[in-house]
């Protein structure tokens, strides 16, 4: 079975408040790189960037469907997986994850060049996606060609910020992979159905050995503090902000829906069809936020996009 392989990027020290920086020598952020076998595959870059408190290993199957023909990248974002936490817990913000991506890319492109760049996010990932796609002015090594955003748009509903903020940064502590993946399920069953061998998949790099034994979650509990200190009238605020970002789009953009979503509301979809990009919409049955990636028919619906012929046998 392919494999990725773990690497890293130095990603800059960022600016807080009178200027000064984080940290002299910034972070590093993690992430998993899958190559095709075909050297000439490798200028097609696919960057896969997961959900709010997820990391990059929960595109494994989506990863091997892709690997044979693109290079591609599943970072850990800051404060997730293998990478740095982020000193300050203010900084967990879509801008920095932002900033991070364009490190990542030029790392990327340094190794050897990027000739044709996809993304595929899913949530948070479909953000920093609209952020690095939506800017004429970044420095990107190839123009986002194709997006694909996994159950995300500019306005994201109030009540699934809440329920999401009720959860993501609680200290738990597990006595085995097992019991932390049962845990999982609890708050995650929206995602869909999945086989026990799934779900357990997806839940082992959820998790980490905790100090004095057992097992606790992957990622900062300090990246739910931007969150929880949210309001309803900022997030408006930053609904307008992301419309702004989504309408300058001008990659070709694939938009996932569960059908039960919460946090991507029927009418968000609708408009996201009629305007900016005009995304295509496919919606999955029986899937709240977000879909996986795991199912076939779901796999299916990336690769095709993505790849065309090419993701045929």
């Amino acid at each position: 079975m392919i494999e990725p392989t773990l690497n890293y990027v130095p990603c800059p020290g960022v600016p807080a408040a009178g200027g000064a920086q984080q940290g002299a020598s910034g972070h590093r952020m993690a992430y998993w790189e899958w190559g095709p076998g075909d050297a000439a595959a490798r200028g097609h870059v696919v960057v896969c960037v997961h959900g709010l408190s997820r990391q990059g290993r929960d595109f494994d199957v989506l990863a091997r469907a892709l690997a044979p023909h693109a290079r591609v990248v599943c970072p850990d974002v800051a404060g997730r997986g293998h990478s740095d936490w982020l000193a300050n817990p203010a900084l967990y913000q879509v801008p920095v994850y932002a900033a991070d991506m364009l490190a990542l890319l030029a790392q990327l492109h340094g190794e050897e060049p990027i000739r044709r760049l996809d993304w595929v996010g899913t949530s948070m990932g479909g953000l920093i996606g609209m952020a690095v796609a939506g800017q004429d002015l970044l420095a990107l090594p190839a123009p986002v060609r194709r997006m694909v955003l996994n159950d995300v748009g500019p306005a994201l509903e109030w009540q699934a910020l809440e329920r999401i903020g009720r959860y993501v940064g609680q200290p738990l502590r597990f006595d085995s992979v097992e019991q932390g993946a049962r845990a999982l399920w609890e708050i995650s069953s929206s995602f869909g159905p999945h086989s026990e061998q799934e779900w357990l998949a997806l839940s082992r790099p959820m998790l980490r050995p905790a100090p004095g034994g057992g097992f606790m979650l992957h990622y900062d509990p300090a990246i739910a503090q931007p969150l929880r200190g949210l309001t309803r009238e900022q997030a408006e605020a930053g609904a307008a902000q992301l419309w702004q970002l989504y309408d300058q789009i001008g990659a070709e953009v694939l938009l996932l829906r569960g059908q039960d979503s919460d946090l991507l509301s029927r009418e968000t979809a609708r408009q996201m069809g009629e305007r900016g990009p005009r995304a295509r919409l496919v919606e999955f049955a029986g899937v709240g936020h977000a879909p996986t990636l795991v199912d076939g028919a779901q796999v299916a619906a990336v690769t095709d996009f993505l790849l065309g012929d090419a993701a045929r046998p």
